[in-house]
């Protein structure tokens, strides 16, 4: 199998699963003990925290809180923002946010809190000064992503940051960095943001753990209730194991950035030419200059996007038609008709995802494949 969708998850890096395994056996401890058992989980926990911290720039290891995933960390951030300090404030998102993000600002709303939606443009992108303009002075937070999960459009979240600031001062901006991390600064200089989210899947390191990074003197109403965990920010028992191989897998990644751009950059390169010479007509959604590198989002004309996949997974391909996060059900990506791409149009728009353990032999590899389907159905 040739596994072309690490936009939805990704293999376990090996650093994450070395790191992990002693925590699957002696050091199994809870870190909120106070034994020896407990004292040594949380030391693990701290260390894990320190350095992520560091990778992300963060002022303080305190900064960042631990999660089960980036939809956690999405609500904590943007729910968390609207009724801090016993509020209901205002949130702004854009049109092409995930749907953690989203349905968090749909459930803000059903508590009373104002919710504005920015429409962007036809490359998926928001407009600064158009986001701005819709906060007010009762805005908590503003949502933008840094790079779609479907289409990898890049984001302005610095220069968005900089005009929020001017415009309602009082707003904190979230960025939901989960596609990013892989090939990005994701770091909070470079972002400017208050809050960012990451997924430890998405990036190598194991499923249901993530963080939020969140900027000193903010204030988060927590979304999760109990034992007061993460400064009473996030409760519940850490998983341990999970942060410890995530963190691995943010080491590996940022040390392995620019090798990454280039053999995957290849990688897709080979693969996007060989679509090419099977369907002269096939559509790009974006210019490679406007996306991640391991992102290939693109429409086969006449070719439904549910029949190619079933054809591909048939002999040897895993592909996606976008998110993999709300159901598997074939349904109009909000992402696309956000950008005026024709319901029709989008049913035959087809996710290609490179991840670390692609070589550039392995856009070759998936292209034949791609184009003998695609032959056989045309």
């Amino acid at each position: 199998m040739i596994y072309l969708d690490h936009a939805a998850t990704t293999p376990l890096r090996p650093e994450a699963r070395e790191a992990m395994a002693p925590f699957h056996g002696d050091l199994f401890g809870n870190p909120s003990g106070a034994h020896g058992i407990a004292r040594r989980a949380k030391n693990a926990l701290e260390a894990a925290r320190e350095e992520a911290a560091e990778l992300l720039g963060a002022e303080h290891p305190l900064d960042v809180v631990f999660t089960s995933g980036a939809t956690e960390a999405d609500n904590l951030a943007v729910v968390g923002a609207a009724l801090a300090g016993g509020r209901r404030g205002g949130v702004v998102a854009s049109a092409v946010e995930h749907e953690a993000v989203l349905e968090a600002a749909r459930f803000a709303g059903r508590l009373g809190c104002p919710v504005e939606i920015v429409g962007v443009d036809d490359r998926g992108v928001a407009d600064p000064e158009a986001t701005a303009a819709a906060c007010g002075p009762d805005t908590a937070v503003v949502a933008l992503m840094a790079a779609n999960n479907e289409t990898g459009a890049r984001q302005p979240v610095a220069k968005v940051a900089h005009a929020v600031r001017a415009q309602a001062p009082q707003a904190l901006v979230h960025c939901d960095a989960v596609q990013s991390f892989v090939t990005e600064d994701v770091t909070v200089p470079a972002l400017g943001a208050d809050l960012v989210a990451l997924s430890a899947h998405k990036f190598g390191g194991p499923q249901g753990t993530g963080l939020l990074y969140v900027r000193p003197g903010t204030d988060l109403e927590p979304v999760l209730h109990g034992g007061g965990q993460e400064l009473g920010r996030r409760s519940g028992t850490h998983n341990v194991a999970g942060v410890v191989g995530m963190v691995a897998a943010m080491r590996a990644t940022v040390a392995d950035r620019t090798g990454f751009r280039e053999r995957i950059g290849e990688a897709r390169r080979r693969f996007e030419d060989r679509v090419r010479r099977a369907a002269p007509d096939a559509a790009f959604t974006l210019d490679p200059a406007d996306r991640l590198v391991q992102h290939s989002h693109l429409r086969i004309p006449g070719v439904r996007a549910d029949t190619m996949l079933v054809r591909l997974d048939a002999v040897g391909l895993a592909a996606s038609a976008g998110s993999a996060c709300s159901s598997g059900a074939m349904e109009t990506s909000h992402v696309l008709a956000a950008m005026g791409i024709p319901a029709g149009d989008a049913a035959e728009c087809l996710r290609f995802t490179f991840g670390w353990d692609h070589r550039p032999e392995s856009g070759d590899a998936a292209g034949e494949i791609v184009a003998a389907v695609i032959g056989k159905l045309r």
